[in-house]
């Protein structure tokens, strides 16, 4: 894959900003493969990503940073530009189900996550041969019910010593503390299925089923505080009838769970996820 220089950039919106981020690029030489803009008129901001060929600049990524930043203050710019030669660093977190787990590790293993998964941790031992077959280390932290903050410290110890881009929640049942959620703002991704608030507590696709509930679904979105509240990066539905039986309700919900969480961590892998406020543009 030819190697990209990444720019995603939000800023106040105004005239000029297309036309000065690609004569910059233009002037130095660089060929633009792929551009995206937004201009929500709610908030009046800017969107923006532009894929670079690298090799078609004559600087590095911190030059590059480095010769952009008088343009992104003069327009008040929130902005990043990442390399894709870099891989992000990801962790995987799950507790006893797997199939969110086992469809992210063979998306990896096909090579369609552009990533290198450092390490799952889970608070049960249940996956551990799945995830090491993959020859990815697996990390057991058991949580005490009494003292869960014994299981959270390791949890932020592992994030820190991998030294962590993203961490996914592949139906990891445990909330995490404030203060990591506070430490990844953005960088943690989670996977609920749709009857949230509806259909809380234990086994929502029977609850759903009692209510003749004719969609299921799920989120896919960043982890704040707020539980399953964070900026929503991807949802989708599949259409169920009174044939279907709990048991179907929660295979099909399964599948779509496990298809919004692969797309999520895609999108935001590829740099395509911009986060404005408690909303995002995503630029699939």
């Amino acid at each position: 894959m030819e190697r990209k220089f990444r720019l995603v950039l939000s800023c106040p919106d105004r005239v000029g900003i297309v036309a000065m981020v690609s004569n910059f690029i233009s002037s130095h030489g660089g060929s633009i493969s792929d551009a995206n803009q937004h201009s929500d008129s709610s908030s009046g901001y800017f969107f923006m990503r532009v894929e670079i060929c690298a090799t078609t600049l004559p600087y590095s990524l911190a030059e590059f940073k480095e010769a952009f930043a008088p343009i992104a203050q003069s327009f008040n710019m929130n902005w990043e530009v990442t390399d894709s030669a870099q891989p992000k660093k990801v962790i995987l977190m799950a507790s006893k189900e797997s199939h969110c787990l086992a469809d992210l590790l063979y998306r990896y293993h096909e090579g369609e996550l552009d990533c290198e998964i450092v390490c799952v941790i889970s608070n049960h031992d249940d996956l551990r041969s799945m995830v090491e077959w993959h020859k990815i280390p697996y990390h057991h932290v058991p949580v005490d019910k009494e003292n869960k903050q014994p299981h959270f410290d390791k949890v932020s110890h592992l994030i820190r010593e991998h030294d962590a881009d993203v961490v996914v929640l592949a139906r990891y049942m445990q909330i995490l503390p404030t203060d990591i959620c506070a430490a990844y703002t953005h960088r943690i991704i989670n996977i609920h299925h749709s009857f949230l608030p509806s259909f809380a507590g234990a086994k929502p696709y029977h609850q759903a089923h009692e209510r003749g509930v004719k969609l299921i679904g799920a989120t896919c979105h960043f982890v704040t505080e707020e539980l399953d509240a964070g900026p929503i990066i991807d949802q989708d539905v599949i259409r169920i009838t009174h044939r279907d039986e709990p048991e179907d309700m929660v295979r099909l919900g399964r599948d779509v769970e496990k298809t919004v969480l692969s797309r999520g961590l895609r999108w935001h892998l590829e740099d395509k996820v911009l986060v404005h406020g408690n909303k995002t543009v995503v630029f699939n």
